[in-house]
């Protein structure tokens, strides 16, 4: 067994306390951890939003008498689509209903004389389009006539639908950016004046997004006071989610607080892409992140406001507060760390 001298030990520490007090350490860790985080970030978004595949597709069927003209052109888009769709068989006005709640994203029913297939481009402008572009081909593999309806499109200032998603990754960023320049910049104050500075930059972040997007660019139209209210409440979650990293992690803060709400949260959020285009895992837990939560708060808001949900402002009122408790439970370990760290040196 390698034994060490008393010296050679002592000379071990030294440099171990030379290299864990060198100015160059945190430099030197940036360089890895900024290189790990470029490829994850790249890589993430590309897997999920640059060549987006159905996964899973809910939609509803309305044919009370099981016609084979139907019956023929469900089984031959879903074998186009990889045996993806979720059939749910119900009548007109509960398929009607479950697209408009965003609970299916198609209604096939029989007509007279075709078969329809109904979309809301609003829930999924991809979904929407993959899905008429499937009913238009196997229209002509069965020889049965299909006609396909838009019931919910976008915008037209926001044809491809990314305007939500891009509003929302604004706050995600500027939130916990925002909670980072606290930090830094304005370290004297207490620990309640910065969550209530937090809640004051968001609420005029929310304010100035909404107003550039729907008032200056005329880029969407916004139910304002409930998109401005969604944005702040977004802001802050994410301001507070990094400053309860703060509390825990110190300087390294950033890396939770990336990891959260930009490498795993936005492309799962469903904003880029509908959810059954994404893969089931990220689909499942994007909701309930805060980017997921906004974004689907946000469509509804915009697209199909007599149907808003309670959930995506719970989840974010549940982030806001788990990460505020969290913040002031933990919020002098940092000054304490920082108090040890003077008194070593």
């Amino acid at each position: 067994m390698l034994t060490l001298s008393a010296p050679d030990s002592k000379k071990i520490h030294r440099l171990r306390h030379r290299i864990r007090a060198s100015r160059f350490l945190p430099a030197t860790a940036l360089l890895f951890i900024l290189a790990i985080a470029a490829s994850l970030f790249a890589g993430s978004y590309t897997y999920v939003l640059a060549a987006p595949t159905a996964h899973h597709i809910p939609v509803a069927v309305v044919d009370p008498g099981s016609d084979q003209r139907t019956e023929a052109v469900l089984a031959a888009m879903n074998q186009k689509l990889g045996n993806t769709l979720a059939v749910r068989r119900t009548d007109a006005a509960h398929a009607r209903e479950s697209l408009l709640q965003q609970r299916t994203f198609a209604t096939i029913s029989t007509q007279q004389d075709h078969v329809a297939v109904d979309t809301a481009g609003a829930a999924g402008e991809t979904l929407a389009q993959t899905i008429t572009e499937t009913a238009t081909a196997v229209a002509a593999s069965t020889h049965v006539p299909v006609t396909t309806t838009d019931l919910v499109p976008l915008q037209h200032g926001d044809p491809r639908g990314l305007g939500l998603f891009y509003i929302t990754l604004a706050a995600v960023i500027v939130g916990f950016v925002g909670a980072i320049q606290l930090h830094v910049n304005a370290a004297a104050l207490r620990h309640v004046e910065r969550i209530l500075f937090t809640a004051a930059y968001a609420l005029l972040g929310g304010f100035g997004i909404a107003v550039t997007v729907d008032w200056i660019l005329d880029a969407i139209r916004l139910p304002f006071v409930e998109s401005w209210l969604i944005l702040a409440l977004t802001m802050f979650t994410s301001g507070m989610v990094c400053s309860m990293f703060t509390a825990l992690f110190g300087r390294w803060a950033m890396v939770p607080t990336w990891v959260v709400m930009v490498l795993v949260g936005n492309p799962s959020s469903g904003g880029a892409v509908a959810w059954p285009m994404l893969p089931r895992l990220l689909g499942l837990i994007g909701r309930w992140l805060p980017p997921g939560a906004s974004v689907s708060a946000q469509h509804t808001a915009v697209y199909f406001r007599s149907y808003q949900h309670i959930s995506p402002f719970l989840v974010l009122g549940g982030w806001a507060l788990a990460a505020t408790v969290v913040y002031w439970i933990f919020r002098d370990r940092q000054q304490g760390r920082a108090a040890a760290a003077d008194d070593a040196s």
